[in-house]
């Protein structure tokens, strides 16, 4: 992993030192075609509470359980329910539930449904119920075309999370990340468990740093097919993207506002890198600051009105802050001499980044109130940390029997996943937000 903003031998030198900072390659062709090869999600560890439910077979349709198993496998991963055997049990919407039974078996909760086909569409209506208070907690129902039935299957457990821990779920987000194989180079969009992949770009030229638009509509990605970093903007319904960043030098580090208008980029354009902002078209581009060492990977704090960023300006790679208008610089960590690619949390209390120990890279989280970090991870080469949009979760970048794998903590460190590419290395993950 090479960074893209060295302009002098000097800064080449000093951005050695950096090495998997900005983690990369993706690419260009193609409009949202079919990705070979799935992920295996290996999961460890469990969450400090566990609420137990039971999911049982919906009744109808034969594609019921396949229905039910993803809201299970998505209750699991989240390390925060135990999952109670059902025993083969099936249930409609109209069944009575026996709740004294169910608790008996070790069941707070039970989820159930039923799911019908009406010609090339499925309706799936769900229900979840306390069986300690004895009543029904939520229902609705849904329809779909058999291919969206994992989207749905999503959406209910999404429902029921938030419904028995307050927190809204993230099972029917989508995330991003780049497959090498070979020589290719593939930017891939998939749901949060790693399935469904859907190939966006696709090249032997690599990119660099895709981000999510707010609306989760278009990436922002830095692609070199033109034998230098561009930023370019692409539409994910349409495969439309658009320059918005060639300037002389390196334009790279893409990240969208809170409001989807600007987005705050590194360019090298006067010699050394540092942080602009520019509207979505490209156009009124602004110098945030000025430094005599290198400014890069800026990310938006939610209310939008600063920017957290990474610069050696202090003799060593560590994370700052500023106001996107500019002004006073606040040097946010100071463990350890080097801390790089910061992201945020959506509450904007919290960052995360990647911090070196003892000659390994890991994930670090730190509570913008408190100089303290805490170490998530363990692996050697941990990188690119994103939060998902509940901020429960982290996605990054893990190396694993000699490969590059997508990775998930809990904020806690708790419970972990290792989503494994059968056919290639995944790198620079991002997860994106969440999306009507």
């Amino acid at each position: 992993m090479k960074s893209v903003v060295s302009i002098t031998s000097v800064v080449r030198r000093q951005l050695r030192l950096w090495q998997d900072h900005l983690l990369a390659l993706l690419l260009l062709a193609g409009l949202l075609a079919p990705a070979y090869g799935q992920l295996r999600v290996d999961i460890s560890g469990v969450g400090a509470t566990q609420y137990p439910i039971a999911v049982v077979e919906f009744e109808g349709d034969s594609k019921t359980s396949e229905v039910a198993q993803v809201i299970r496998d998505d209750l699991t991963r989240s390390g925060l329910f135990q999952l109670i055997r059902s025993s083969g049990t099936k249930l409609n919407v109209n069944s009575e539930i026996k709740h004294d039974s169910w608790r008996d078996r070790g069941a707070d909760y039970i989820a159930y449904g039923s799911i019908m086909s009406q010609g090339d569409q499925y309706r799936v209506e769900y229900r979840l119920a306390d069986t300690s208070q004895k009543k029904s907690l939520d229902g609705v129902a849904f329809s779909g075309s058999e291919k969206e039935l994992r989207r749905i299957s999503h959406q209910i457990a999404d429902r029921i999370y938030e419904e028995i821990t307050g927190i809204k779920g993230v099972f029917s987000t989508k995330i991003a990340y780049v497959l090498q194989t070979g020589d290719r180079y593939e930017l891939q969009v998939a749901d949060a468990d790693g399935q469904n992949p859907h190939v966006v770009l696709r090249s032997k030229h690599s990119i660099i740093s895709p981000a999510w638009s707010p609306d989760g509509k278009q990436l922002a990605y830095v692609s070199f097919e033109l034998g230098k970093p561009v930023i370019y903007v692409q539409t994910l319904s349409t495969g439309k993207r658009e320059p918005i960043a060639n300037f002389k030098g390196n334009n790279s580090a893409p990240t969208w506002s809170p409001n989807g208008d600007q987005l705050a980029i590194a360019l090298s354009k006067d010699g050394i890198s540092q942080i602009y902002t520019v509207n979505r078209k490209g156009s009124d581009l602004k110098r945030v600051m000025s430094s005599p060492l290198i400014d890069t990977e800026p990310r938006y704090t939610p209310d939008g009105k600063s920017l957290i960023f990474t610069s050696d300006r202090s003799g060593n790679p560590q994370i700052y802050k500023v106001p996107t208008t500019g002004g006073d610089v606040q040097r946010l960590t100071f463990k350890g001499n080097y801390n790089i690619s910061p992201d945020i949390s959506p509450d904007g209390e919290t960052i995360s980044f990647v911090t070196r120990e003892s000659g390994n890279y890991r994930i670090a989280l730190q509570n913008l109130q408190s100089d303290s970090p805490r170490t998530l991870t363990d692996g050697t080469d941990d990188q690119s940390p994103s939060f998902a949009p509940n901020g429960m979760q982290i996605l990054y970048s893990a190396v694993e029997g000699g490969k590059s794998v997508l990775a998930v903590t809990s904020i806690d460190g708790r419970v972990r996943q290792k989503l494994s590419a059968l056919n290639g290395n995944v790198r620079e993950p991002v997860w994106g937000p969440f999306t009507n």
